[in-house]
């Protein structure tokens, strides 16, 4: 596209003072950089998947109030992990994660596995027990 079809639709971008940087072509057919506060298509994708993050967050803090999962998926939902990923952090397989999701099981974990989770997510052990 031309530097000056270059998209300045209302985004997050904007209000957060970012520009996204582009590639257009200038006026004599060179490649060259332009900023873009944003583009209305690529902000509903955007919107879209962080209002997704936040329906799972809260299904995630629902399941642990009523003892159905153990604190370690909500947090993992809240710092934007999936299973494989927290295993790796964790360096733990991933049933033996997904088997920490229960609450029985989570009870009787070890204080040492219990930091390791703590020190993934950058909290204390006591704030990885509860939810706020």
């Amino acid at each position: 596209m031309k530097k000056e079809e270059v998209p300045q639709d209302k985004s997050n971008l904007e209000s957060a003072n970012f520009r996204e940087l582009c590639y257009a072509i200038d006026e004599n057919g060179e490649y060259t950089t332009a900023n873009s506060t944003g583009w209305e298509p690529k902000t509903v994708a955007l919107n879209n998947a962080i209002d997704e993050i936040n329906d799972r967050i809260e299904d995630a803090k629902k399941r642990v109030l009523e003892g159905k999962t153990s604190p370690i998926e909500y947090h993992m939902e809240l710092h934007k992990m999936d299973v494989g990923i927290l295993a790796s952090y964790v360096g733990l397989w991933q049933w033996r994660v997904k088997r920490h999701f229960k609450p029985s099981v989570f009870k009787k974990l070890k204080m040492n596995t219990l930091q390791k989770y703590a020190e993934v997510f950058e909290i204390s052990v006591d704030e990885l027990k509860t939810i706020k």
